[in-house]
């Protein structure tokens, strides 16, 4: 079967077409640059992008994929969660093309697909199996039975891991998106990974919660300098010195210390969640931090240690694609789901 995909959540536009899980093409239009002087994306600017690239996007992933429209078997759309009008966008061309051919419209969570990339063009993943989605709006937990057959386990209680990244990279003064420039920065000659040692909110309580809102205020107060205290009645006011000079050199150390810190966390509360809900058959990690390259190191490690294999996207398929939305919509298509017309965007997830 032919399975036409469309993803518009967040700031990248996006079709593709798999057979299978067969990708036969694959097409992004990114807004990097559209973003990058605000620091992060701005939602009205995402939505007014992502309809000037949706029609040309979807006719050149038809055409690479050496096939015309009357060909196709479904159209899949990411419907949840995302910023809703970047939603809309991606919906609306779905719904139109689903009712002109009179094929399936086939409803995808963004967030499930992250997970399920890892078995694009490679082996079917062994379930039951442990997940972790790390991006730039979640970091959760789960326990899948099935590609279908989600159980949310623990999640962020506050910032994800890829915004905290993207904060620290603001911090650091090194751009947007923050990911790649840290991870690149962090893995520079001569780096200390230790010479920080940022605190990671949760990682003492017995739950698989993540919170990194903290981690971000404490790379501030590193380069910035912490805020001097309130001054008492009848007091001497505190002041409290500047910060050292932020040379190449404590930036780079920063930005490792900063990956250790994030990638510790992930790690600890990902074993913490095979131990109490395992075993599993194989741990996947997904979503636009599965491309850092300590974590896949890590993620690597703790499967040989457990005995399992680690699936984690080709890079490509890390950050936001349609092919993801396509191989998991070919999936619900062939378990019988069908959504009609009136199929919402749905910004936040129930799940």
């Amino acid at each position: 079967m032919l399975v036409l995909g469309i993803e518009s959540s967040c700031d990248e536009t996006a079709a593709a077409v798999v057979e299978g899980a067969r990708v036969r093409s694959s097409v992004v239009a990114t807004q990097h640059d559209l973003h990058a002087e605000y620091g992060g994306v701005v939602p009205e600017i995402a939505s007014r992008a992502h309809e000037e690239h949706i029609l040309p996007v979807v006719t050149r992933a038809v055409r690479d994929a050496g096939v015309e429209l009357q060909d196709l078997d479904a159209i899949a759309v990411g419907h949840r969660p995302g910023l809703v009008g970047s939603l809309l966008v991606g919906l609306s061309a779905a719904k139109a093309l689903a009712w002109s051919l009179g094929r399936p419209l086939i409803g995808v969570d963004h967030v499930h697909a992250h997970l399920t990339a890892a078995a694009l063009d490679g082996e079917p993943i062994a379930f039951p199996a442990l997940g972790l989605v790390v991006s730039g709006g979640h970091t959760t937990l789960y326990a899948m039975a099935s590609e279908t057959e989600l159980t949310r386990l623990g999640a962020t209680i506050d910032d994800a891991a890829g915004e905290a990244y993207d904060k620290v990279a603001a911090i650091l003064g090194l751009g947007h998106p923050g990911g790649p420039l840290v991870d690149r920065l962090a893995n520079e000659p001569g780096t200390d990974d230790r010479a920080f040692d940022f605190p990671i909110g949760l990682m003492q309580k017995d739950n698989l919660n993540f919170s990194f809102s903290g981690v971000k205020t404490a790379v501030l107060y590193e380069v910035r300098g912490r805020p001097n205290p309130p001054t008492l009645p009848g007091r001497e006011p505190i002041v409290l010195p500047p910060p050292p000079e932020l040379t190449e050199e404590r930036k780079r150390d920063i930005a490792a210390s900063f990956q250790r810190c994030v990638c510790a966390a992930l790690l600890r509360k990902t074993e913490a969640a095979w131990a109490r809900h395992g075993p599993f058959r194989s741990l996947i990690v997904g979503g636009g931090v599965s491309a850092n390259s300590r974590l896949r190191r890590e993620m690597t490690e703790l499967g040989e240690r457990l005995g399992v294999p680690v699936r984690v996207p080709p890079m490509k398929y890390c950050v936001d694609n349609a092919a993801m939305i396509a191989g998991l919509g070919a999936v619900l298509l062939e378990r019988g789901h069908r959504d009609g017309l009136d199929l919402s965007a749905v910004p936040t997830t129930a799940c």
